[in-house]
């Protein structure tokens, strides 16, 4: 059976991917930069307002994914908070410097999160061995691992997609994400043989400020998002994924 979930920026994102029909969402702040770990106060009223299952980014910062001590503590802590506010599930990934699946802190973190679900994040794309490391994450005791097949975009990483998930089998589910809509999903199932997609599905919302400062950014010269319009996940979107999954499920039993 296919399952949508959407990658939520917000809270209002989150509602929307449950009215669209979504399976479940990863709950991230800071999209532009990979996704962080989202506030206390985002991740109760999500667990409150929702009925479908809510995952949580454990990541705190944006960059590579080779954590410092203190990075590492704050993680587990992070699990900590995500246990007490009754989320299902968390989504993280530790590598060493040369590469490889850090095998010691993501024991830690797994044991941490003892009961949940857990999601091994596109950490997994910038891994130097993809087939070696899924059999680590594998050992690990991994759900889920979340991946582009190592390039940009899914649609581009479909060969590797494929073997992963004939590899796996039915050991641990592999995720594709990134740049996955409506419009090329029902290629990407057929072609990869996933039953799990990682997706947001959102349309940029208008700022309803009338006064603009036009020589002031909150972000900085170089960042590059319009402060004046932000994007949700679109329900109808969702909704459309999901229709053409179906079709693509229909036409691939007849």
């Amino acid at each position: 059976m296919y399952k949508i979930e959407i990658c939520a920026n917000s809270v209002t994102s989150c509602v929307e991917a449950q009215r669209g029909g979504a399976y479940r969402v990863e709950l991230c702040a800071a999209i532009p930069e990979g996704g962080t770990t989202p506030s206390y106060g985002e991740i109760f009223l999500a667990r409150e307002l929702l009925d479908i299952k809510l995952n949580v980014i454990i990541r705190p910062r944006a960059g590579d994914f080779l954590y410092s001590e203190i990075e590492h503590q704050t993680m587990l802590r992070d699990i900590e908070m995500c246990r007490k506010l009754r989320v299902d599930g968390v989504v993280f990934g530790c590598l060493t410097s040369g590469g490889e699946i850090d095998t010691n802190r993501n024991r830690e973190l797994i044991e941490a999160a003892a009961g949940m679900s857990t999601t091994f994040h596109r950490a997994f794309d910038m891994c130097r061995n993809p087939l070696e490391s899924l059999e680590k994450i594998i050992t690990l005791g991994f759900d889920r691992i979340l991946t582009s097949g190592g390039q940009p975009k899914a649609e581009q990483g479909i060969d590797l997609l494929k073997e992963l998930t004939e590899k796996a089998g039915h050991r641990i589910t592999i995720m594709p994400g990134s740049g996955i809509t409506e419009d090329n999903i029902a290629k990407i199932a057929r072609a990869t043989g996933a039953s799990e997609f990682h997706l947001s599905a959102r349309l940029p919302v208008a700022s309803a400020m009338e006064y603009r400062n036009p020589t002031v950014s909150m972000g900085g010269k170089n960042i590059e998002i319009d402060e004046y319009a932000f994007p949700v996940t679109s329900a109808e979107r969702v909704k459309k994924t999901l229709e053409n999954l179906l079709t693509n499920k229909k036409k691939s039993t007849t």
